[in-house]
């Protein structure tokens, strides 16, 4: 099966494809509140899409001052397309977007931690984090 997948920054997309992409990329989520599931993609500095014709397959949702930081919040690329290079793609149109000034910076699942210096990522050992309580 050959498939073009096409990227985007514009194309709308609902909290109930975003669950679904979250979902069948195995991401922790919160996949069955969609209320806050929209409020995370209308809160997002950038967001930037896969789609197999009108399946998203990918998604990389990120926050940015398009000057100094950028914090890429979510990158999910549903299990079926895992291994097809989408997930480098999304990443290399967000460091397109926020310029060589901006660095990109994120919190990796444990599952993933193998994966990000295979995309240029450097690992880090001076980040902190306050948990969200819910």
């Amino acid at each position: 099966m050959t498939t073009t997948i096409t990227y985007s920054t514009t194309r709308p997309i609902t909290a109930a494809q975003l669950s679904e992409v979250f979902e069948r990329a195995a991401m922790k989520r919160p996949i069955h509140d969609l209320d806050r599931l929209q409020t995370m993609l209308d809160n997002a500095d950038l967001t930037i899409s896969a789609w197999d014709g009108d399946r998203l397959v990918g998604i990389a949702r990120a926050l940015t001052d398009f000057s100094y930081c950028c914090y890429l919040s979510d990158l999910a690329v549903d299990n079926e397309y895992q291994k097809s290079s989408i997930g480098s793609k999304l990443v290399d149109h967000v460091s397109e977007l926020i310029g060589p000034r901006c660095s990109l910076v994120l919190l990796s699942a444990p599952g993933a931690v193998g994966y990000y210096p295979k995309i240029g990522f450097t690992l880090a050992d001076n980040a902190y984090i306050i948990k969200r309580s819910e």
